[in-house]
């Protein structure tokens, strides 16, 4: 008897044992293990992400540069696709059905049951028409999503494109997933924290064959999108098409800031294109023949090319010199053609530079040679190494080699020749002023960008500081903060005379040929320096900064044309008309604006015999040194 009640007794506990295990199990299961529920959720749930509007890009009274329009992904539900017309869904999507049959098996090889994007970006007007027939393919539905377009077709290089992120963009920012998009190059990728916005998820509920069956929970799960920020730019819409439309047919750029606060009011790079190019399904047959493209389109010369300064250059020496006493605003220097000391150094044809504004006006290439020889030979520095690193330093404060922190991706830094170079390069104890003296007139081993010149001109016409230059005055409804300023260490009234001689280089009656006077415009008291930088592959590079008005001017110029000569040629006139644009807010000056967009026969360059010659100069350190200097400028 007593072991028929054990063996009950152990029956019940095992039964007991069982049930615990079971309950405890699921208590696991149900209450403390997510995972099931999450694998419940999602055989049940469908999360639909909800792509933002991507930020409005406005320019600097309030007209569209970049807004957005609507656009749709076609996504496939492959078990809930029928039978259809193959023929009709080709004719509406405009695509092979090479595409459609790929598409399709990749989506039931990733899942029967879920959605795969199956074409993307498609626009507007072709989503309407197939709207009206997608309910005659069953398994077939569309997702919202936006495209940006430029309604200017301008400032490409500015603007920038966006394109879809990879793996590795999901790798390294784990916010975006795939499907998503990121500002690729210009405002698009330096803003695009704040153009991109916030995603959104709307939950539905779906049965076994992921047929939706309503909103889950009754939305109180959902999250609506949100709309990125609006960016208002300093940029000019008018002025920026009106440079695009002066260097048409041309290589080179155009910069134009307000030198009183950093603003950039135009930034042209030529050859340009039309950012709409880059958006939708075309972009990437596009992007791949302006990628090849031998006049390099999607690059930005602006900020990106590094061009020897010219005769620019000479007014920074004449700065340096009257900072260090080396030469004073009434010296004066003889020149007959020609530096006479050492291998020499051409100059044109002009009057007595009687003083350092003579000289500037005249460009005197003799004259700054004198000048830079004192600057590298001072005596209170105990070797040429010493002056050599002096001289550097407060060329550096004007904004040479170092990017100068514009809002833009790509900038470079540019090329300030440095002692230890020089030491590489011919040895230590190995050079002296005259080894470079070809820096005397911004030849050899310097290399700046555009921007560079214009900030260049900004710090003459604020005579001795500079605003650090950006393109964007606010972002959405914020106050617009003051770029920082930067002060130079030389007097503002060593400017005086060196801004009279820019003056007198637009406004005075030479005789010396074509130089900056195509540049004037009556009234507007503009101020410039013509330049000719050497190019060894061809014909010389036409520059020219300037400012305008001489007493307190609002906007600042530099233009560098490639291949097109002397500074007065090309680069003077349209600096002119750009300034004229922006302060008249018309153009007068009808026959210099003829003679830009249709140059006379006899202007044209000589005809090229290399491939180089189109391409942007870059610094020749092993044969700048040695090549004796331009004589025209």
């Amino acid at each position: 008897m007593g072991i028929q009640v054990n063996r009950r007794l152990l029956i019940a506990f095992i039964f007991t044992l069982v049930v615990v295990i079971i309950v405890g199990k699921l208590f696991y299961i149900q209450i403390l293990d997510p995972s099931y529920k999450l694998s419940a959720d999602n055989n049940v749930l469908r999360r639909i992400t909800l792509y933002p509007a991507r930020g409005i890009i406005y320019d600097r009274n309030g007209k569209l540069l970049v807004y957005n329009e609507a656009a749709y992904d076609l996504l496939v539900v492959p078990s809930q696709v029928k039978p259809f017309d193959t023929v009709k869904l080709l004719t509406l999507l405009h695509i092979p059905k090479e595409q459609l049959v790929e598409g399709l098996r990749q989506a039931k090889q990733y899942s029967t049951y879920k959605e795969s994007i199956i074409l993307k970006q498609i626009s507007a007007e072709d989503y309407g028409y197939l709207q009206e027939q997608l309910h005659e393919f069953p398994g077939f539905y569309a997702q919202a999503r936006t495209l940006r377009y430029y309604p200017s077709a301008t400032a490409a290089h500015l603007l920038g494109y966006v394109g879809e992120v990879n793996e590795r963009i999901i790798f390294e920012q784990p916010y975006y997933k795939s499907g998503d998009y990121i500002g690729i190059t210009g405002l698009e990728k330096s803003y695009e924290k704040e153009l991109r916005g916030k995603r959104g998820v709307q939950t539905l509920l779906v049965d076994v064959h992921n047929r939706i069956k309503g909103s889950y929970a009754h939305g109180q799960y959902d999250t609506a999108a949100i709309a990125g920020k609006d960016l208002h730019l300093s940029l000019s819409l008018d002025l920026q098409q009106y440079g695009e439309k002066l260097m048409e047919g041309r290589t080179g750029s155009i910069v134009a800031l307000d030198p009183s606060n950093g603003e950039i009011l135009a930034m042209v790079s030529s050859p340009s294109y039309d950012p709409n190019l880059l958006v939708g399904r075309i972009r990437s047959e596009n992007f791949k023949q302006l990628d090849t493209s031998k006049t390099k389109p999607l690059f930005n010369r602006a900020i990106m090319a590094l061009y020897p300064p010219g005769s620019t250059f000479k007014v920074v020496n004449a700065l340096i010199g009257l900072k260090e006493k080396v030469v004073f605003p009434e010296t004066g220097y003889q020149c007959h053609g020609r530096y006479p000391v050492g291998r020499g150094v051409g100059c044109h044809n002009h009057p007595y530079p009687s003083d350092i504004t003579s000289a500037v006006r005249m460009s005197c290439n003799t004259y700054f040679c004198y000048v830079f020889r004192n600057l590298i030979d001072l005596k209170r520095f105990d070797s040429i190494e010493g002056a050599f690193r002096n001289w550097e330093t407060q060329v550096r404060s004007f904004g040479f080699g170092q990017k100068l922190g514009l809002d833009l991706p790509g900038e470079l830094n540019g090329i300030v020749p440095t002692v230890p170079f020089y030491n590489r390069y011919f040895r230590k104890g190995g050079w002296n002023s005259l080894t470079i003296i070809s820096l005397a007139i911004g030849q050899g081993e310097l290399s700046i960008t555009p921007l560079q010149m214009a900030n260049l001109a900004a710090v003459i016409a604020n005579r001795g500081y500079y605003y650090q230059p950006h393109l964007v005055r606010s972002i959405a409804d914020s106050v617009p903060v003051l770029a920082p300023r930067h002060d130079l260490d030389i007097d503002s009234s060593f400017f005086r005379p060196i801004v009279n001689g820019m003056y007198g280089a637009v406004n005075a009656d030479l005789g010396l040929g074509p130089t900056g006077w195509r540049a004037r415009v009556p009234g507007l008291d503009i101020c410039g320096k013509t330049g000719t930088a050497q190019n060894p592959h061809g014909e010389d590079h036409s520059v020219f900064i300037s400012f305008a008005p001489k007493e307190n001017p609002k906007i600042a110029v530099a233009v560098y044309v490639e291949n097109a000569g002397p500074g007065g040629r090309w680069a003077a006139p349209i600096a002119g008309l750009m300034i004229e644009k922006y302060l008249k807010d018309s153009v007068e000056n009808k026959a210099m604006e003829e003679y830009v967009l249709h140059p006379p026969q006899w202007t044209m360059p000589r005809v090229r015999t290399t491939t180089e010659s189109t391409t942007p100069a870059t610094v020749q350190p092993a044969e700048a040194s040695e090549k004796e200097p331009s004589s025209t400028e």
